[in-house]
């Protein structure tokens, strides 16, 4: 599987996702396909033959097909305020990807999640809210949480944390956060009266029970 970085953006192949910011990027199915292949083979062009070969297996589609997938990639990379563009045409040949890109394969996953009163959630890659609200990735519902009390965003091996202007503020360690923090496997988090745990691993999730000593949603457990 393959992991791009580029710029602002984080190609992840296993995920499927690509993130700016760690902010997920919509493509449509055959478009990321299509980036895939730019990338892993970034800087060689591709031809035209070989990306219809490679993304439409098996399925006649025309040039016009691709170039309006192309012109998606480009509005997704581009936004049409860059004055070069990510993809570049070589007429009667095909496309090549114009981005310096930093390679990463790997055969491993990494698996972000936080404990909460011994239950774990699995976060997912780009923005994980965290709040009273019933539609966050991370549901607290308790008094002192904010409805938008904080966000964790995954993009790759990076992970960091961010109040969003609630009300009792958001630490990590103890640490009152100032913007965006970085989080680092086993940090306690605290969300007002609440406290998390952040944890990430390559060989999957934990099955062990982790005791959260600090303040808890629900009354101490033991495990």
């Amino acid at each position: 599987m393959l992991t791009g970085r580029f710029g602002p953006f984080l190609l992840d192949e296993a995920q499927r996702t690509l993130t700016r910011n760690g902010v997920e990027v919509h493509l449509t199915p055959k478009a990321f396909d299509l980036l895939i292949v730019l990338v892993a083979e970034a800087p060689r062009v591709v031809s035209k033959n070989e990306l219809h070969r490679r993304v439409w297996s098996g399925t006649f589609v025309s040039d016009a097909t691709l170039v309006g997938v192309i012109k998606e990639l480009r509005r997704a990379l581009d936004g049409g305020v860059e004055k070069v563009s990510s993809i570049r045409t070589v007429h009667r040949v095909g496309y090549a990807f114009a981005r310096s890109v930093e390679h990463e394969r790997s055969g491993g996953q990494a698996w972000h999640w936080v404990v909460v009163s011994g239950r774990q959630v699995v976060l997912k890659s780009g923005e994980n809210r965290i709040g009273r609200d019933p539609a966050s990735t991370v549901w607290l519902d308790a008094p002192g949480v904010s409805r938008h009390h904080a966000c964790i965003v995954v993009a790759g091996s990076d992970v960091t944390i961010e109040d969003l202007g609630s009300k009792n503020g958001t630490s990590v360690g103890g640490k009152p956060t100032a913007g965006k923090l970085k989080l680092a496997d086993g940090d306690f988090v605290e969300l007002g009266p609440v406290s998390i745990i952040y944890r990430c691993s390559t060989s999957g999730l934990s099955t062990e029970a982790v005791p959260i000593q600090a303040k808890a949603v629900s009354p101490p457990r033991h495990f």
